[in-house]
C-alpha cells in the first residue's frame, strides 16, 4: 500500500484518496456526507487541509473526534 502522507503524494493523489476512501465509504454517497453519522456538510470541506497539503489525515481525524473522546 502506498503512503498517503502529504510528503509522498501530489495534490491530485490526495484529492483521489479523499474521494475514494472517505466520500461515500458507507456506499451511499450522500450529497451532504460528513463521513457519516448523518450530520451533513461536505467531506471534502473537512479534509480540504489535507488536500491542500497543510494537515495530515490523522491530524484532521484527531481534531474532529477530540470533542467526543473523554
Amino acid at each position: 500500500m502506498k503512503s498517503i502522507l502529504i510528503k509522498d503524494t501530489t495534490r491530485e493523489e490526495r484529492e483521489e484518496i479523499v474521494r475514494k476512501a472517505l466520500w461515500g465509504s458507507c456506499g451511499a454517497e450522500c450529497e451532504f456526507c460528513s463521513g457519516c453519522d448523518n450530520r451533513g456538510g461536505r467531506i471534502e470541506t473537512l479534509y480540504q487541509p489535507y488536500i491542500d497539503g497543510k494537515k495530515e489525515i490523522a491530524e484532521i481525524n484527531e481534531e474532529y473526534s477530540a470533542p467526543f473522546v473523554k
